[in-house]
């Protein structure tokens, strides 16, 4: 008797760039009486395992939304208690990463972080910089449209004629100059929206939505994600 193809075997394509919205922390943790930066932690935690799978399907470029610029919004405790869990987690996971040859990006706008977070940002594109393993971006304070509109006014500012612009020319003024075109989009957490994220790079993505809340997101839900991508059509306009 032929027995079934595991998950993992039925991947037979895979993608060059995934994007993850990290979605359903603080409903993971209202679910369970927990403060909202509970579930931040718990989203962290959940983080490792993801990166560690997708390095082992060799995935090249990892990008993460962690924190948009509407996020600013929500209430000031949470905020200043994520921010701080940011710091705390490219302080600890930095050289981890630059020992195992992950290169890692910010994608988004530094003014308007803590100093101290600033610093550690820097210190772990600088310290990771020359690595050839994974490029793993984290995009936090950032937002689709403002990127859009920053790469415009750099544009602008350095005089560049208008009949010399062109997609290639645009993309590298974007925060993602030098990174290809995102493949795979995955959300957690239920919602059908990319919420403002890589808004010009993910325009002949694939997605994938899931219910299940990020902290939950285990190796499971990679690999039926990854399937899912497997088996798409990708025809980019054509036929």
């Amino acid at each position: 008797m032929k027995l079934a193809l595991s998950t993992a075997e039925k991947i037979v394509r895979l993608p060059n760039h995934i994007a993850i919205i990290m979605d359903g922390n603080g409903r993971w943790a209202q679910q369970r009486g927990l403060p909202r930066l509970e579930g931040h932690k718990a989203g962290v935690e959940c983080l490792h395992s993801v990166i560690e799978c997708l390095s082992e399907y060799q995935i090249k470029y990892v990008t993460l939304y962690g924190l948009s610029t509407e996020n600013w919004k929500r209430p000031e405790d949470e905020i200043i208690g994520l921010l701080q869990l940011l710091e705390e987690v490219i302080d600890e996971e930095t050289v981890e990463l630059h020992k195992r040859g992950v290169r890692l990006r910010h994608l988004g706008r530094l003014d308007g972080l803590s100093p101290p977070l600033e610093q550690a940002v820097t210190r772990a594109v600088e310290l990771t910089k020359n690595n050839t393993g994974m490029t793993l971006s984290f995009a936090f304070n950032y937002g689709g449209r403002t990127e859009i509109l920053d790469a415009v006014r750099r544009l602008i500012a350095e005089g560049i004629p208008p009949q010399k612009i062109d997609e290639k020319l645009f993309n590298s003024y974007l925060y993602t100059a030098a990174l290809p075109d995102v493949d795979l989009v995955i959300r957690s957490g239920g919602e059908l929206r990319i919420s403002n994220f890589l808004v010009w790079q993910t325009a002949y993505s694939e997605y994938y939505f899931t219910e299940v809340l990020w902290p939950d997101f285990d190796r499971k839900e990679v690999e039926e994600a990854l399937l899912s991508y497997s088996q798409r059509q990708r025809r980019f306009g054509g036929l």
